[in-house]
């Protein structure tokens, strides 16, 4: 999955805030990050490129589009662990049907 990394920092210190930047970017260079003077230009940012809806005297909310996006990467998280967890059961030999019990048990556990 290829997906964009945003990072917003609201700090006046902006030789810090390019020094940063130029870390995180060697890290992972598709990595965005905003320097913003305040937590005000932050929102802007946030809302110009789509990742914040606000709406006057109810704030300002994560827009659907990153809903989407938040999703994806939690249901990649699961995977992972999902994983992780069918790895364990074979190597045990825990049955697939325990599995399968244990996963609808924890699924439905708030339910």
């Amino acid at each position: 999955m290829n997906y964009m990394k945003h990072i917003v920092i609201a700090d006046d210190e902006r030789l810090q805030c390019e020094m940063l930047n130029q870390i995180l970017k060697q890290k992972d260079p598709e990595i965005i990050v905003y320097m913003a003077a305040n937590g005000q230009e932050a929102y802007e940012y946030l809302q110009r490129d789509g990742f914040i809806e606000t709406t006057v005297g109810r704030g300002s909310f994560v827009s659907a589009r990153n809903k989407e996006f938040y999703q994806e990467e939690q249901q990649r998280i699961a995977e992972e662990h999902l994983q992780a967890a069918a790895n364990i059961g074979r190597v045990s030999n825990i049955p697939l049907s325990k599995l399968t019990e244990l996963l609808t048990m924890f699924y439905m556990e708030d339910e």
